[in-house]
């Protein structure tokens, strides 16, 4: 069901403190993240295989961590290095280490063959640290599969109405066609509406008088990356011209957690009045209050998915991306599951006892 040989999001930065043992679920695995002393991050399992309690309820000691079960210790590639009134530790007592990379301020990790962990695959999400953006990250969990918050991203027609009086603002959007092209790992959509209304946010920050011209232009990449270039303008202004307008970037990640839930990274970045923290602010409070709207219909369409008997969903012209994303998926789903001449992954080292 899902793609492992790409790198999901796994926390922002902030989540992963000095002294921070964090235990996040990704794809059903139970991951424990953590940071060396040199800062670096690490993703090992979670479960100590001893008798599979957390290490997350453990302790760092240095760059290694110490299940407060039994007190085995296990260093920061996964192997145990000390068991409490035993001098021989057998060589299979370790745990899985993941592929993990810090980029801006999110932490990534590679849940496939790590001989495949190719970080120039990391989406290039440049706004998470960049002088000429400000925001303030975001974060939300959906108990919803993470496909149909995908289908959400991949269709704005549905700012129209699910967006009314947040982010949509007019029934403008959804009549406006988009160009999808098929990109290496993703798609590309540009959605150009013009002579509209402004978003009622958008008319508080740009103090818009009239009709307004809008652009959404983002890439959506596997597992489920979103990166958006996005601009607000007065309608009678040339298309070069952006001296009037609030330009936007969006980083945003959907993450499985399960087959069901669903972790949900989130920022909009401005490049207009950076100084001004009340604009940072108030952006990011209007996008929670409008992603808020989004959880509220997804997680009822899952609901009702959930106690409903199965049925197909009936395509209409609006579903292009989604559906050439699907595709993708599908097919490189398809490639891992017929690819038998890769290595297998080594969960542990070999036993030469």
């Amino acid at each position: 069901m899902f793609v492992r040989n790409c790198w999901y999001v796994a926390a922002w930065d902030h989540e992963l403190l000095a002294d921070t043992l964090l235990e996040r679920t990704i794809i059903g695995e139970s991951v424990l993240f953590y940071r060396r002393g040199d800062g670096s991050p690490v993703a090992i399992d979670n479960r100590c295989p001893h008798r599979h309690a957390p290490l997350s309820m453990g302790r760092k000691e240095g760059d290694a961590v110490r299940c407060l079960y039994h007190g085995l210790k296990y260093d920061s590639r996964g192997q145990c290095v000390e068991i409490p009134g035993q001098e021989a530790i057998p060589a299979k007592l370790c745990v899985r280490a993941y592929p993990v990379a810090e980029r801006g301020r999110w932490i990534w990790v590679w849940m496939g063959d790590p001989l495949r962990a190719d970080e120039s695959l990391i989406p290039d999400a440049f706004s998470l640290k960049h002088r000429e953006w400000r925001y303030r990250p975001g974060y939300l969990h959906y108990d919803a599969d993470h496909r149909l918050i995908c289908d959400n991203l991949l269709d704005f027609s549905h700012l129209s109405y699910v967006h009314e009086k947040t982010l949509g603002g007019s029934p403008n959007i959804a009549q406006a066609r988009p160009v999808v092209t098929r990109t290496e790992r993703g798609v590309h959509v540009t959605r150009d509406v013009r002579d509209t209304v402004p978003a009622p946010y958008h008319a508080r920050l740009g103090g818009f008088s009239g009709k307004v011209n809008r652009r959404f232009a983002y890439d959506f990449l596997v597992p489920g990356v979103l990166l958006m270039h996005a601009h607000v303008k007065p309608h009678d202004t040339a298309d070069e011209d952006m001296s009037g307008a609030l330009q936007f970037h969006s980083c945003q990640a959907l993450t499985p957690e399960t087959a069901g839930t669903t972790h949900y990274f989130f920022m909009q970045a401005h490049r207009f009045r950076l100084d001004d923290a009340t604009i940072t602010e108030s952006i990011y409070q209007s996008l929670c209050t409008a992603f808020a709207e989004d959880r509220r219909i997804i997680e009822a369409q899952q609901r009702l998915i959930d106690r409903s008997p199965p049925a197909p969903m009936q395509p209409i012209a609006a579903d292009l991306a989604l559906a050439q994303y699907r595709r993708i998926v599908e097919q490189m789903l398809a490639a891992e599951r017929t690819d038998a001449g890769r290595p297998a992954i080594a969960l542990h080292p070999v036993d030469h006892e």
